[in-house]
């Protein structure tokens, strides 16, 4: 049976999906992360020392983990490192049904992005045969129904590809965009400057947008006000938290309380 997926499902919806976004390649900690009862947890490959067999594992993990009491399970969205249709091929037959593309900058590497996800005759997916998405050809009408439960989203992270945003958006199999706060701000003129309010403006703007061409917005923002504003402004999918970060301000704060020296204050990109 084709697994429902319940975070393309919610988008469709309207809902607000809250994430975390995992850079630690570690099945250990996919699961510890499942278990928090987040809507969704981005497993980057980008940004990491992270590939399609390391992926596997931390997939199975993420699936297995028990979130807390009424909560669902956590969703995997994979950010492979490129807007590439042989490895988005890869993490499909894995079994990814939700995929975050990097540096989407028009209609046309969305179009690209949409055709790598779906067979022929209306893409260009390549057929893999008893693979891990079809319970290793257990599931008879996987090729045939595939494609109502994958969800693209694509990734808008420079102002070339914001002048473009309405194309983008109208690109059918397109289900969100997602703004990347921090290539965004250098793209803009401000490297490293992701809270300058020429960039919040613009961020706040091309939220709006999105709604208004009908798709979801995404964004990572772990700063919590700044998060519930990109809410309420109508993101609908928000990472909110990010492992690395957790992890290292709770190194940094205890180790200040017992060497009595203050931690370099890290200046996150979100």
């Amino acid at each position: 049976m084709l697994p429902t997926n319940t975070f393309k499902k919610a988008l469709k919806a309207g809902q607000a999906q809250i994430g975390v976004w995992s850079t630690i390649p570690s099945p250990y900690v996919a699961e510890l992360l499942g278990g928090a009862g987040y809507d969704w947890a981005l497993l980057d490959t980008e940004h990491t020392p992270n590939d399609v067999p390391l992926m596997l594992a931390q997939i199975q993990a993420l699936a297995a983990a028990q979130p807390a009491a009424g909560r669902p399970a956590t969703q995997a969205v994979i950010r492979p490192a490129w807007n590439d249709m042989v490895l988005i091929k890869r993490y499909l037959d894995l079994g990814a049904q939700t995929l975050l593309l990097p540096f989407v900058q028009n209609a046309e590497e969305a179009a690209a992005a949409v055709n790598a996800m779906r067979y022929a005759p209306q893409g260009v997916r390549g057929m893999g045969g008893s693979v891990r998405a079809s319970n290793f050809g257990r599931t008879q009408d996987y090729v045939q129904r595939a494609q109502e439960e994958l969800c693209l989203l694509v990734q808008v992270e420079t102002a070339e590809a914001l002048a473009n945003l309405e194309a983008i958006a109208a690109v059918d199999g397109v289900d969100g965009i997602f703004i990347g706060p921090a290539d965004l701000s250098a793209s803009l003129g401000y490297p490293g400057q992701p809270f300058h309010p020429e960039v919040t403006r613009i961020i706040d703007d091309a939220i709006r947008r999105i709604r208004g061409a009908g798709k979801a917005p995404g964004i990572l923002m772990v700063k919590e006000e700044r998060a519930r504003e990109c809410l309420e402004l109508g993101a609908q999918f928000v990472a909110v938290a990010l492992d690395t970060i957790i992890l290292r301000e709770g190194v940094d704060r205890i180790a200040a309380r017992f060497t009595g020296q203050q931690g370099v204050v890290a200046n996150s990109p979100y």
